[in-house]
């Protein structure tokens, strides 16, 4: 992996965006996402200009999508400056029943496309009473997609990041892989400089309340997944009165240091593998034996060990080496229905040809078959480098650290430790510390936690619904990460329910 906070969201394919980050606090006192953005923000008479515009849409996508743009101001100090121009599409609702206003839809990341969540999924797919009564809406955060996309590697420099050994086995090795996190950095600074140091979830969080003013809503009706939970809630802590019906599902927990959430995370992995491998060695064709899941995952260390030093063929001119396996394999952990693919990539690549497990990574990183990549890792790099300060610093930090790594993921430990480092060398300064988000005066939200969740761990969803004045925890007892549209009709139904009356689900719910 290239990166140890790993967040995705289920949509068209696979699980359609990967997410991840890095960072920590030194324990000192902090301050909430708002506080720390007060300290420059304009007025809201200085905002205006961007209040007051309306939106002029246009056919775009599919039938029945429309796209406009949206003005925000490039720094939010100074609105008079340079703007941004944000991608916005929705498609209106189709009836019968009394139009709710409109309803923000975000896939997580930071880096997923709403735009392409929007049309390739949630404007057609959600449930359709939920269609008929909101006006689906998505705007690409700022940096991401269609909105003044971050770039920062062309196509073969990605190919080479993404290969670099993610476990060094000595100095050199060391060098090697610290080399390529800062000439990742560099090519971001390099590409896209100005934009760097203003792409912050508060920022992001601002354009959403000028988009809501720009669609004539009152309050901010959102469905928020993975790292869209943060976005929400960020929007809540910054705008509680105007937090309309809030969904945030797969939550992460925003008071916790990032070395902590990384771990994690690093424990959700190991628990959803375990998950697999359980189910896997009940199958005729598990390539990882039929013994039993700590035999399973004994055997797949032992093939990533070989995949180290004796990387086999894909078909193409780049080798599986154990950094693109574990990507493929890590990849397959956010939804269970993967598992079966998972299983035949295992076993192709156990037989001399990585090219299944090349092709579960190449959707992970987004990459296309021309050999070009979206903006999906250059986004999430930037929004994450710069919500928290990074993780570790040096190599003597993350070495201190891998016993507990490795404690918590005897398979994954090492490698998500090691990209623990990923901001380390980034050229903007952080402006977010990790806080409880409370957002007091909220209408009420509704948190949504999977307890086998591998990318966003459970007690993340407890820790939110906790801290929210006006949270309430929804219990998915599954797998994958995320839970709404993914096939529990208890889900869906508390879901759809509060969406539409506003009533929320009974306290302790849990569906299976």
């Amino acid at each position: 992996m290239d990166s140890a906070r790993l967040f995705r969201v289920t949509a068209v394919t696979l699980s359609a965006f990967g997410l991840l980050a890095a960072g920590c606090t030194d324990g000192g006192t902090t301050l909430s996402a708002s506080a720390t953005a007060s300290r420059a923000i304009a007025s809201t008479e200085e905002l205006k200009e961007y209040y007051g515009q309306r939106l002029s849409w246009r056919a775009c996508g599919s039938a029945g999508f429309e796209c406009a743009t949206l003005r925000a101001p490039l720094d939010y100090a100074k609105p008079h400056g340079e703007q941004l121009k944000l991608a916005v599409s929705r498609v209106r609702a189709t009836g019968p029943g009394k139009r709710l206003g409109s309803l923000l839809v975000n896939p997580g990341g930071p880096g997923g496309s709403a735009v392409g969540f929007l049309q390739g999924y949630a404007g057609i797919g959600y449930p359709a009473k939920v269609r008929a009564r909101y006006d689906m809406v998505a705007l690409d955060p700022r940096g991401v997609a269609r909105s003044e996309p971050i770039e920062c590697l062309d196509g073969p420099e990605m190919d080479a990041y993404t290969q670099v050994d993610q476990t060094p086995d000595d100095l050199r090795e060391r060098n090697l892989l610290t080399g390529s996190y800062q000439r990742f950095a560099e090519g971001c600074a390099k590409r896209s400089g100005k934009l760097l140091p203003h792409v912050s979830t508060v920022e992001a969080a601002r354009d959403m309340d000028i988009l809501r003013a720009a669609l004539g809503d009152r309050r901010l009706n959102y469905v928020g997944a993975s790292y869209g939970t943060f976005l929400g809630a960020t929007y809540a802590e910054l705008f509680p009165s105007r937090t309309g019906r809030l969904v945030l599902d797969g939550a992460m927990d925003p008071s916790l240091p990032t070395a902590e959430l990384n771990r994690d995370q690093t424990a959700g992995f190991q628990r959803a593998f375990e998950s697999f491998a359980a189910d896997c060695v009940r199958q005729s064709d598990c390539p990882l034996g039929t013994v039993s899941p700590a035999d399973a995952a004994h055997r797949l260390t032992a093939f990533f060990r070989r995949l180290d030093t004796r990387p086999v063929a894909t078909g193409e001119n780049r080798l599986l080496g154990e950094s693109l396996a574990t990507t493929g394999v890590i990849a397959a952990m956010y939804d269970e229905s993967t598992w079966s693919q998972l299983r035949a990539a295992l076993k192709s690549a156990m037989d001399g040809d990585g090219s299944g497990l090349l092709a579960l990574a190449d959707a992970y990183y987004e990459r296309e078959s021309d050999g070009t990549y979206s903006n999906l890792m250059y986004a999430n790099a930037a929004v994450n480098c710069l919500d928290q300060p990074p993780a570790f610093t040096t190599s003597a930090e993350v070495a201190a650290a891998m016993p507990s790594f490795e404690k918590a993921s005897p398979v994954f430990g090492r490698g998500l430790a090691w990209a623990s480092l990923n901001c380390a060398h980034w050229p903007t300064k952080p402006t977010g510390t990790p806080h409880r988000i409370e957002a007091r005066g909220a209408a009420p939200i509704v948190v949504v936690g999977t307890t086998r969740d591998p990318a966003t761990p459970y007690k993340w969803a407890e820790a939110l619904a906790a801290q929210l004045d006006s949270g309430t925890l929804l219990t998915y007892d599954g797998d994958g990460h995320t839970a709404y549209g993914r096939g529990s009709e208890c889900v869906d139904t508390a879901i759809n329910t509060y969406l539409l009356t506003g009533t929320v689900p009974p306290a302790g719910k849990r569906c299976r």
